[in-house]
């Protein structure tokens, strides 16, 4: 018996909202047309990714890159009732696939490109780009980054990232401060607590004007959810801290908060924070979805990118041995950063590769 033809909407309803996997949704749209009719025209696709995401009642309007052209054409000549039934069609396709790759996507880490601090104490050696790399050191040169001395302890210190597509499903991030293996004592730059804050760029026009006597990250930048503050222990070690439910990233920025300072610096006997590794760990949907025209209402549109199952897409991925990201180290990341602050840079000095730190400790060797 179809209980959908003989049963009132509520019940119906009642019953599918026991699904809490997109892909049963996805399947009991494909065992008759009326059970198909049913899903689509309740948006059950939409309300599960309500349900797991409330940030996504913020999404005024779908689109699709392949199938626009196609299917405007025919709205424009059909009824509005084929109009109703197309857009719903096309919130489910768009949603069932959003909710999948939420729930089914591989984790990874999430990090595309380090931004900018807040401070930096010798830059380039110790600046964010360091962060990005797991080791504490290249060939013989330490790598990490530095806030600059502050003698009061409450001067708080921000790290800036880009993440991998304006969607990501942030699950937890990793820190590890810097051990001064190279100072009296080796001690360890940590700070008391750190927070996260994940949002979006400002529209185009403000990025131009900014806000006056504010800093870049708060005139140029909009937090949508700022977590809890995580105590921050003194120990040379990748310290993780876990959100308390995953956090959907609308606009693909997160910024890390220092809160505290701890160590005093021997030789000038002020206080610094160190870190020498930032990790990320998500979903990342950029293969999927855009975010097209953010704005202060935090409304948007949701472009569709592709169709094809995200798990799938993660799992090619893997088979094509995907390397991890590497520090900026090349001209175009160098410009793009130069780019987004232009006023924070007055030389650069290019760091030296890998290969050239073991060219010379082989010459060193060799004499």
């Amino acid at each position: 018996m179809d209980f959908v033809n003989n049963l009132d909407s509520d019940t119906s309803l009642s019953i599918f909202s026991c699904l809490d996997d997109p892909s049963d949704i996805v399947r009991a749209s494909a065992v008759s047309r009326s059970w198909r009719e049913f899903v689509i025209t309740y948006s059950l696709s939409k309300t599960l990714c309500l349900k797991l995401f409330h940030q996504l009642s913020n999404v005024d309007h779908i689109i699709e890159t392949s199938n626009d052209s196609n299917e405007e054409s025919s709205e424009a000549a059909g009824s509005s009732s084929l109009m109703e039934t197309r857009l719903l069609e096309r919130e489910h396709r768009a949603y069932a696939l959003l909710a999948r790759g939420c729930i089914s996507s591989l984790i990874k880490s999430c990090i595309a490109e380090a931004i900018v601090a807040s401070s930096t104490d010798n830059f380039p050696a110790e600046s964010i780009l360091n962060t990005l790399e797991e080791r504490d050191r290249i060939g013989t040169t330490a790598s990490y980054w530095s806030s600059t001395g502050q003698h009061k302890t409450s001067v708080p210190e921000t790290l800036l990232y880009k993440l991998r597509g304006d969607l990501c499903v942030i699950t937890e991030i990793n820190i590890q401060p810097f051990q001064a293996y190279f100072q009296r004592g080796r001690p360890i730059y940590s700070s008391h607590y750190v927070r996260f804050r994940f949002g979006h760029h400002k529209n185009k026009s403000q990025d131009k004007i900014g806000e006056l006597g504010k800093s870049p990250v708060e005139s140029y930048y909009v937090w949508t959810y700022t977590s809890q503050e995580f105590p921050m222990a003194q120990e040379n070690r990748l310290q993780n801290f876990k959100l308390p439910e995953p956090v959907l990233c609308i606009g693909g920025y997160m910024l890390v908060e220092f809160l505290g300072r701890v160590q005093t610096q021997e030789m000038d006997g002020q206080y610094y924070i160190c870190v020498s590794h930032v990790k990320v760990m998500g979903r990342s949907l950029a293969k999927s979805f855009r975010v097209e025209n953010l704005d202060d209402s935090e409304n948007f549109g949701l472009e569709v990118l592709s169709y094809s199952d995200p798990e799938e897409m993660d799992e090619t991925d893997e088979e094509a041995g995907e390397s991890p990201f590497r520090p900026m180290r090349n001209l175009e990341q160098l410009l793009n950063f130069l780019h987004r602050h232009p006023l924070d840079v007055v030389d650069y000095v290019w760091p030296e590769s890998d290969n050239e730190d073991a060219a010379e400790s082989d010459e060193e060797e060799e004499i």
